[in-house]
Protein backbone atom coordinates (compact mmCIF):
# COMPACT_ATOMS: atom_id res chain seq x y z
CA UNK A 1 0.00 0.00 0.00
CA UNK A 2 1.27 3.46 -1.26
CA UNK A 3 1.29 5.89 1.62
CA UNK A 4 -0.39 8.82 0.82
CA UNK A 5 1.36 11.79 0.53
CA UNK A 6 0.33 14.51 2.78
CA UNK A 7 -0.71 18.58 1.48
CA UNK A 8 1.39 20.56 3.13
CA UNK A 9 -0.99 23.63 4.35
CA UNK A 10 -2.67 24.82 7.03
CA UNK A 11 -4.86 22.31 9.32
CA UNK A 12 -7.56 23.46 9.99
CA UNK A 13 -8.63 21.15 13.28
CA UNK A 14 -7.23 22.24 16.20
CA UNK A 15 -6.90 19.06 18.12
CA UNK A 16 -5.37 17.49 14.57
CA UNK A 17 -2.92 21.03 14.64
CA UNK A 18 -1.98 20.27 17.77
CA UNK A 19 -1.22 17.00 17.44
CA UNK A 20 0.84 17.25 14.40
CA UNK A 21 2.86 19.86 15.71
CA UNK A 22 4.12 17.54 18.79
CA UNK A 23 4.79 15.09 16.76
CA UNK A 24 6.88 17.35 14.17
CA UNK A 25 8.32 18.62 17.09
CA UNK A 26 9.71 15.86 18.60
CA UNK A 27 10.40 14.51 15.11
CA UNK A 28 12.47 17.75 14.23
CA UNK A 29 14.48 17.74 17.64
CA UNK A 30 15.65 14.13 16.83
CA UNK A 31 17.11 15.03 13.65
CA UNK A 32 18.36 17.94 15.12
CA UNK A 33 20.55 15.49 17.96
CA UNK A 34 21.18 13.24 15.32
CA UNK A 35 22.84 15.64 13.01
CA UNK A 36 24.94 16.98 16.00
CA UNK A 37 25.97 13.63 17.18
CA UNK A 38 26.97 12.42 13.98
CA UNK A 39 28.77 15.56 12.39
CA UNK A 40 30.01 16.79 15.85
CA UNK A 41 27.96 20.39 14.63
CA UNK A 42 26.66 23.30 17.31
CA UNK A 43 23.26 23.28 16.46
CA UNK A 44 20.46 25.62 18.61
CA UNK A 45 16.59 25.45 17.90
CA UNK A 46 14.02 27.87 19.26
CA UNK A 47 10.38 27.02 18.49
CA UNK A 48 7.08 28.82 19.44
CA UNK A 49 3.39 27.12 19.48
CA UNK A 50 0.48 29.06 18.13
CA UNK A 51 -0.20 29.41 21.76
CA UNK A 52 3.21 31.37 22.67
CA UNK A 53 4.75 28.11 24.34
CA UNK A 54 8.71 27.95 24.12
CA UNK A 55 10.42 24.45 22.88
CA UNK A 56 14.42 24.99 22.18
CA UNK A 57 17.20 22.35 21.76
CA UNK A 58 20.74 23.48 21.82
CA UNK A 59 23.95 20.73 21.12
CA UNK A 60 25.84 23.02 24.31
CA UNK A 61 24.62 26.63 25.49
CA UNK A 62 21.94 28.35 23.94
CA UNK A 63 23.74 31.66 25.02
CA UNK A 64 26.86 30.98 23.25
CA UNK A 65 25.12 29.75 20.25
CA UNK A 66 23.43 32.88 19.78
CA UNK A 67 26.13 35.18 20.90
CA UNK A 68 28.08 33.05 18.22
CA UNK A 69 25.82 33.79 15.91
CA UNK A 70 25.45 37.75 16.41
CA UNK A 71 29.19 37.95 16.15
CA UNK A 72 28.92 36.17 12.16
CA UNK A 73 26.40 38.11 11.60
CA UNK A 74 28.45 41.77 12.08
CA UNK A 75 31.13 40.28 10.94
CA UNK A 76 29.72 39.23 7.64
CA UNK A 77 27.87 43.22 7.73
CA UNK A 78 31.32 44.27 8.04
CA UNK A 79 32.61 42.04 4.91
CA UNK A 80 29.85 43.69 2.84
CA UNK A 81 31.03 47.18 3.55
CA UNK A 82 34.47 46.77 3.39
CA UNK A 83 36.55 47.26 -0.27
CA UNK A 84 37.56 44.40 -1.78
CA UNK A 85 41.20 44.86 -1.86
CA UNK A 86 40.81 44.83 2.32
CA UNK A 87 38.93 42.38 2.14
CA UNK A 88 41.32 40.18 -0.01
CA UNK A 89 44.34 41.07 2.46
CA UNK A 90 42.50 39.70 5.01
CA UNK A 91 41.64 36.71 3.41
CA UNK A 92 45.55 36.22 3.00
CA UNK A 93 46.64 36.74 6.54
CA UNK A 94 43.77 34.71 7.30
CA UNK A 95 45.05 31.77 4.92
CA UNK A 96 49.07 32.75 6.47
CA UNK A 97 47.58 32.21 9.65
CA UNK A 98 46.17 29.18 9.07
CA UNK A 99 48.92 27.51 7.31
CA UNK A 100 50.88 28.60 10.48
CA UNK A 101 48.57 27.09 12.83
CA UNK A 102 48.75 23.71 10.59
CA UNK A 103 52.41 24.09 10.81
CA UNK A 104 53.10 24.57 14.49
CA UNK A 105 50.01 21.42 15.08
CA UNK A 106 51.97 19.55 13.08
CA UNK A 107 55.77 20.07 15.13
CA UNK A 108 53.31 19.75 18.42
CA UNK A 109 52.54 16.03 17.32
CA UNK A 110 56.01 15.63 16.12
CA UNK A 111 57.22 16.36 19.52
CA UNK A 112 55.05 13.92 20.83
CA UNK A 113 56.04 11.18 19.05
CA UNK A 114 52.87 10.91 16.94
CA UNK A 115 52.71 10.80 13.15
CA UNK A 116 56.18 10.62 12.73
CA UNK A 117 55.79 7.79 9.72
CA UNK A 118 56.06 10.60 7.06
CA UNK A 119 59.03 12.15 7.96
CA UNK A 120 62.57 12.12 6.56
CA UNK A 121 65.89 10.98 8.23
CA UNK A 122 66.96 13.97 8.20
CA UNK A 123 64.09 15.54 9.98
CA UNK A 124 64.06 12.59 12.37
CA UNK A 125 67.06 13.69 13.70
CA UNK A 126 66.35 17.31 14.10
CA UNK A 127 63.23 15.92 16.07
CA UNK A 128 65.27 14.07 17.87
CA UNK A 129 68.06 17.28 18.60
CA UNK A 130 65.25 19.32 19.65
CA UNK A 131 63.87 16.26 22.02
CA UNK A 132 67.28 15.77 23.81
CA UNK A 133 68.11 19.77 24.17
CA UNK A 134 64.16 20.11 25.46
CA UNK A 135 64.94 17.97 27.96
CA UNK A 136 67.99 19.08 29.03
CA UNK A 137 66.12 22.23 30.02
CA UNK A 138 63.67 20.27 31.66
CA UNK A 139 66.50 18.70 33.97
CA UNK A 140 68.21 21.63 34.41
CA UNK A 141 65.44 23.62 35.80
CA UNK A 142 64.25 20.77 37.75
CA UNK A 143 67.63 20.32 39.27
CA UNK A 144 67.68 24.39 40.52
CA UNK A 145 64.21 23.99 42.10
CA UNK A 146 65.43 21.41 43.83
CA UNK A 147 68.08 23.55 44.59
CA UNK A 148 66.48 26.02 46.07
CA UNK A 149 64.02 24.03 47.72
CA UNK A 150 67.14 22.50 49.99
CA UNK A 151 68.23 26.08 50.38
CA UNK A 152 64.74 27.01 51.98
CA UNK A 153 65.00 23.99 54.28
CA UNK A 154 68.47 24.52 55.45
CA UNK A 155 67.50 27.92 56.28
CA UNK A 156 64.42 27.03 58.03
CA UNK A 157 66.80 24.27 59.75
CA UNK A 158 68.74 27.07 61.08
CA UNK A 159 66.33 29.16 62.36
CA UNK A 160 64.88 26.36 64.68
CA UNK A 161 68.85 25.37 65.79
CA UNK A 162 68.80 29.06 66.39
CA UNK A 163 65.07 29.31 68.63
CA UNK A 164 66.13 26.10 70.22
CA UNK A 165 68.88 27.30 71.74
CA UNK A 166 67.60 30.51 72.91
CA UNK A 167 65.46 28.51 74.37
CA UNK A 168 67.86 26.48 76.60
CA UNK A 169 69.76 29.89 77.60
CA UNK A 170 66.38 31.09 78.94
CA UNK A 171 66.14 27.52 80.71
CA UNK A 172 68.94 27.57 82.32
CA UNK A 173 68.90 31.49 83.28
CA UNK A 174 65.62 30.64 85.02
CA UNK A 175 67.28 27.43 86.83
CA UNK A 176 69.77 29.53 88.30
CA UNK A 177 67.44 32.45 89.65
CA UNK A 178 65.19 29.90 91.24
CA UNK A 179 67.73 28.21 94.32
CA UNK A 180 66.28 25.39 95.65
CA UNK A 181 65.94 25.57 99.43
CA UNK A 182 67.85 22.26 100.63
CA UNK A 183 71.47 21.50 99.00
CA UNK A 184 73.18 18.66 99.54
CA UNK A 185 70.92 16.53 102.47
CA UNK A 186 70.54 19.79 104.51
CA UNK A 187 67.38 19.20 106.45
CA UNK A 188 64.83 22.71 107.00
CA UNK A 189 65.13 21.33 110.86
CA UNK A 190 69.18 22.30 110.40
CA UNK A 191 68.21 25.35 108.80
CA UNK A 192 65.60 26.73 111.36
CA UNK A 193 67.98 26.01 113.76
CA UNK A 194 71.19 27.43 112.77
CA UNK A 195 68.95 30.68 111.86
CA UNK A 196 67.98 30.49 115.60
CA UNK A 197 71.46 30.35 116.61
CA UNK A 198 73.18 33.70 114.29
CA UNK A 199 72.34 35.89 116.89
CA UNK A 200 74.96 34.04 119.35
CA UNK A 201 77.47 33.64 116.51
CA UNK A 202 79.72 36.14 117.00
CA UNK A 203 79.80 35.56 120.68
CA UNK A 204 81.50 31.95 120.14
CA UNK A 205 84.01 33.14 117.22
CA UNK A 206 85.75 35.32 119.86
CA UNK A 207 86.69 31.87 121.29
CA UNK A 208 87.51 30.40 118.20
CA UNK A 209 90.71 30.31 116.14
CA UNK A 210 89.39 30.11 112.90
CA UNK A 211 85.62 31.82 111.65
CA UNK A 212 83.50 32.75 108.19
CA UNK A 213 82.21 35.62 107.38
CA UNK A 214 79.03 35.40 104.58
CA UNK A 215 77.36 38.90 104.28
CA UNK A 216 76.49 40.32 107.37
CA UNK A 217 76.50 37.12 109.82
CA UNK A 218 79.06 35.18 110.51
CA UNK A 219 79.27 31.82 112.78
CA UNK A 220 81.40 28.49 113.11
CA UNK A 221 80.10 25.49 113.28
CA UNK A 222 80.67 22.43 115.77
CA UNK A 223 80.30 20.78 112.27
CA UNK A 224 83.02 19.63 109.58
CA UNK A 225 81.89 22.60 107.62
CA UNK A 226 80.01 25.45 107.42
CA UNK A 227 77.54 26.23 104.52
CA UNK A 228 76.07 29.73 103.66
CA UNK A 229 72.80 29.63 101.36
CA UNK A 230 71.49 32.23 99.51
CA UNK A 231 67.98 32.76 98.58
CA UNK A 232 66.18 35.76 97.26
CA UNK A 233 65.82 37.55 100.28
CA UNK A 234 68.36 37.02 102.67
CA UNK A 235 70.93 34.15 104.05
CA UNK A 236 69.86 31.30 105.01
CA UNK A 237 72.36 29.10 106.86
CA UNK A 238 72.44 25.27 107.05
CA UNK A 239 74.53 22.30 107.10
Amino acid sequence: MVRQRIQIKRIDNLTARQVTFSKRRRGLFKKAQELSTLCDAEIALIVFSATGKLFEYCSSSMMQVIERHRLCSEDIGRQDKHPPHLTQRENHTHAMLAEEIKEKTAELRHLKGEELVGLSMEDLVKLEKLVEAGLSRIAKTKGDKFMKEIGILKKKEALLKEENAKLRQKVAGTSEDETPLLEQGISSESVTRLSDQAGSCPQDLNNSDTFLQLGYVCFKSNMDRIICYKNKTNYIYGI
